[in-house]
């Protein structure tokens, strides 16, 4: 502040050397204006004094703040990358483990790969030792020609079945009208059906439900049969009693379309052989892949199932004979009738060991085509025909 002063002071005396002597009373006047305006100005100069006091002070107490906290930020600096250590290290061991334990993993996938395939083996072995069961070698005869034809009997009715037990030594002849019916005629004999005669006349049995299609099969006593009205429901039927003893749903997608393409009413086809009693159905799609199952007919449990290579298309009608599934197709509904693929479960017989196995030439489609195993004949339905197929066969080869 003195020193302003002092600079006031000197300025005043410096300004006052230039000035002219005073001539008048007016020069004192001049002097105290200036004075005062330098007065003004050394107050304005102190107020710019005090206020960058001020402005100092603040900016110290702000350098002070910024030092603390950047003091505190190394400390927290510090803190985090020891944190940062400790994590990495963790995730270092943690990945040594995982590391470890996928080692372990793919050794126990590679022990565990061996296993499957031992159990893969074990149960293919274990189901082909079960179908070798199922399918004895007590029955080794394979067809190899359609000797003769006979018409038992003619009829006005273009569908139906007609057969014997086939586990039977009885002589009955059943007699089973169209395709969706109730009623099966019993006929005492063979002649008494051809002869249509009325003594003895024929046993009229109604059931207590009817069948879909012509694929009944009688054995054991029992009729068999799939339900009118349901997709897949295979009925087990006490002739004596006239009871349903037991029925079951045949798996599979069994009924959901037509087992053969030239028989517009059957959807599921029974048959039985030496081996007991099968279910022929079709699979997936239009015309698809037919499948064979094996039933136990006390029980009527699915002893097994194969998907075989057979279409439906163009089939008329099949039959089995000792295990083996022949299927007669008719291209296009015209032409011979004829057996163009054969399915075996053990392998032992193809198409390749067979020769061209035509039928007899007839007008129209089977309605259908069934394999007594007592008598070894072929019991069919043709253009209201009830016909009798003689069989030539010959001993199946060898499985190797």
């Amino acid at each position: 502040m003195m020193a302003l002063r002092g600079a006031s002071a000197f300025l005043v005396l410096f300004l006052a050397a230039f000035l002219p002597p005073p001539r008048c009373a007016q020069d004192p006047a001049m002097v105290h204006y200036i004075y005062q305006r330098f007065q003004v100005l050394e107050q304005g100069l102190e107020k710019c004094t005090q206020a960058t006091r001020a402005y100092i002070q603040e900016f110290r107490e702000f350098s002070k703040n910024i030092s603390v906290t950047l003091g505190r930020c190394l400390t927290y600096t510090s803190e985090y990358k020891s944190a940062v250590d400790s994590l990495a290290t963790r995730v270092e061991r943690a990945q040594r483990e995982v590391d470890y334990l996928e080692y372990l993993r793919e050794s126990d996938m590679c022990v565990e790969s061996e296993d499957k395939t031992l159990a893969e083996t074990l149960v293919r072995e274990a189901e082909e030792e079960k179908i070798r069961s199922l399918l004895n070698a007590s029955c080794n005869n394979m067809l190899m020609g359609i000797k003769s034809l006979k018409i038992v009997r003619k009829t006005m009715d273009m569908d139906g079945s007609w057969m014997k037990d086939a586990a039977s030594n009885s002589a009955k002849v059943y007699f089973l009208i169209g395709s969706r019916n109730n009623t099966v005629w019993e006929f005492a004999n063979i002649r008494a059906f051809m002869e249509d005669s009325t003594k003895p006349a024929p046993r009229k049995l109604i059931l207590t439900l009817s069948w879909q299609g012509t694929g009944q099969v009688i054995y054991k006593g029992f009729l068999f049969f799939h339900n009118q009205g349901t997709s897949n429901e295979i009925i087990k039927y006490n002739l004596q009693k006239r009871v349903v003893e037991d029925r079951m749903w045949l798996p599979g997608g069994a009924g959901r379309s037509l087992v053969y393409q030239h028989s517009p009413s059957t959807y599921i086809d029974l048959a039985v052989d030496e081996h007991g009693l099968w279910a022929i159905h079709s699979g997936p799609g239009v015309y698809g892949q037919l499948v064979l199952t094996k039933i136990e007919p006390g029980s009527l449990g699915v002893e097994h199932s194969w998907d075989t290579p057979c279409r439906s298309q163009d089939a008329e009608a099949s039959f089995l004979m000792c295990g083996v599934l022949y299927v007669v197709y008719r291209s296009n509904g015209q032409g011979p009738h004829r057996i163009t693929c054969v399915y075996d479960p053990l392998g032992t017989v193809n198409e390749e060991h067979l020769p061209n196995l035509f039928f007899p030439k007839r007008q129209r489609s089977h309605s259908m085509i069934h394999y007594n195993p007592r008598d070894k004949q072929l019991y069919a339905w043709n253009d209201g025909n009830q016909i009798i197929y003689k069989l030539q066969t010959k001993r199946k080869l060898q499985v190797e």
